[in-house]
């Protein structure tokens, strides 16, 4: 059975799978594993694209994804490790062991192979290197000593460079002639006599040019060179930025020393939106969906503490209006609409600044206009909202001061919320801390407190 790989949406809108893992294709592989039926599982398996395969590995039971590992023994694709989360990476080195998949890792490459064993734990690491070859585990070795998250981590050291003085004919002849050349690259780098690139050829202007051309005169001399320890966020941004396909990587002393190829800033590109969004939900880096159940629990407990913190402190404020609250029990039914309301407002904002920040539009220089545009949407917002919930809260308890009331209060807190929402990322980002992992939990006091005490103090104030 060969389920197409590649379904396409139709014009009708209608949702078809992207990749080969179909419901018909599933409902196969898993029969095929409880029967036992080898020649057909192996069959299915090798039919699919790499990473789906590593998505289907993912996907299964613990004990179907060990039956089909163990099937797969001494045939697995370097390109489908690459592709494997984490955790299911490590359950697939406990059963196979070390020594046969550090075979696979050894003709990946670098940048693959670096990404793989840089996910590990520094004893696993140094099992790993110590099962490859010499060559390899130099290469790789060297990419484990630049910084996590920088290009150095990111780039390919094997790369295609030429003297600047070199012709088309000797570029063609020296790239037929290795052996060693990297699975995929787009540009041959042009070097002077310190290594140092001055500019690149498209593999596209050599192939349509003549043998005695100059690779001078075909050259782009306005490129893009990444020192080996800008951050991984920075080299996707000026991939976005100026479109690149691919850009040469340098040490201190700007002497080539490696390439990124746009495949590899795509994942880049999904790790950081991913890595912002468990930070804005309070969720560690590593949790995910096949992590441990002990790890995942010790990985959240920090943040929800952090967060009951927070709801003390407003219950807290809260206890300040106990008898205010006793006099009129509406006040007890209204709490949670202004609560609520301020803190989904701050969340929008928060949102749409740590998304600015980091997409590097949001700077010193257009802060204050960017914040002072947040809290003049909060305050029109809150006072249309303002004008919807007072008279909901006039009809509801028959009393039109407790819908000026609380008018009121959903205006002064929307219009707070969209003042931290906004201008907290900025500080913690200024700061040095991360925006999307310190934000909420200090919106969430600051909305809940401002909104209790304002709709609490103004009733104490005006209705008592």
């Amino acid at each position: 059975m060969r389920v197409d790989a590649e379904e396409r949406p139709t014009k009708d809108g209608a949702s078809h799978e992207v990749s080969g893992l179909t419901p018909e294709f599933m409902s196969a592989i898993l029969s095929a594993l409880e029967e036992g039926r080898d020649d057909e599982i192996t069959q299915l398996a090798n039919a699919l694209h790499p990473a789906d395969l590593a998505d289907l590995i993912e996907k299964l039971s613990n004990d179907h994804r060990a039956d089909l590992v163990e099937r797969l023994r001494g045939d697995l694709n370097p390109n489908m490790i690459a592709e494997l989360d984490e955790s299911v990476f490590g359950h697939v080195v406990d059963q196979l062991g070390v020594e046969e998949v550090a075979e696979v890792v050894a003709v990946m490459d670098t940048d693959d192979a670096v990404g793989v064993i840089g996910e590990l734990g520094e004893e696993e690491q140094q099992e790993f290197l110590e099962a490859l070859p010499e060559d390899e585990r130099a290469l790789i070795e060297q990419g484990l000593a630049y910084p996590e998250d920088s290009a150095g981590r990111l780039m390919q050291r094997h790369t295609v460079a030429m003297a600047d003085h070199s012709s088309v004919g000797q570029a063609i002849d020296f790239m037929r002639d290795r052996d060693d050349l990297p699975s995929d690259f787009f540009d041959v780098v042009l070097v002077n006599p310190a290594h140092q690139p001055v500019g690149t050829v498209p593999l596209s202007r050599i192939m349509s040019s003549h043998r005695n051309v100059a690779l001078t005169a075909l050259m782009v001399s306005d490129m893009k060179i990444i020192p080996v320890r800008m951050d991984q966020e920075d080299v996707a941004f000026l991939f976005r930025q100026r479109d690149l396909v691919s850009a040469s990587v340098v040490d201190d002393g700007g002497r080539l020393v490696g390439v990124i190829t746009v495949d590899d800033i795509v994942d880049v590109i999904h790790e950081e939106h991913e890595e912002d969004i468990k930070r804005l939900g309070g969720v560690g880096e590593d949790d995910d969906l096949y992590s441990a159940i002990l790890h995942t629990t010790r990985s959240r407990f920090t943040w929800l503490f952090v967060h009951l913190i927070a709801a003390i402190i407003a219950a807290y404020v809260i206890s300040f209006f106990a008898a205010t609250i006793e006099q009129m029990v509406a006040l007890a039914v209204l709490m949670p609409i202004v609560a609520t309301m301020g803190g989904t407002a701050s969340v929008q904002a928060l949102t749409v600044a740590v998304r600015a920040i980091a997409m590097k539009e949001l700077s010193p220089s257009n802060a204050v206009r960017a914040i002072g545009k947040e809290v003049l949407v909060s305050l029109f917002n809150g006072v249309m909202f303002a004008l919807i919930i007072g008279v909901v809260a006039w009809f509801w308890f028959d009393n039109p001061a407790l819908g000026g009331v609380i008018a009121m209060a959903i205006v002064i807190n929307l219009v707070v919320a969209g003042l931290a929402g906004s201008a907290l990322p900025v500080l913690l980002d200024r700061l040095g801390f991360d925006p999307a992992l310190a934000s909420s939990a200090f919106l969430t006091s600051i909305t809940d407190v401002v909104g209790f005490y304002a709709f609490l103090g103004l009733a104490s104030i005006l209705l008592l």
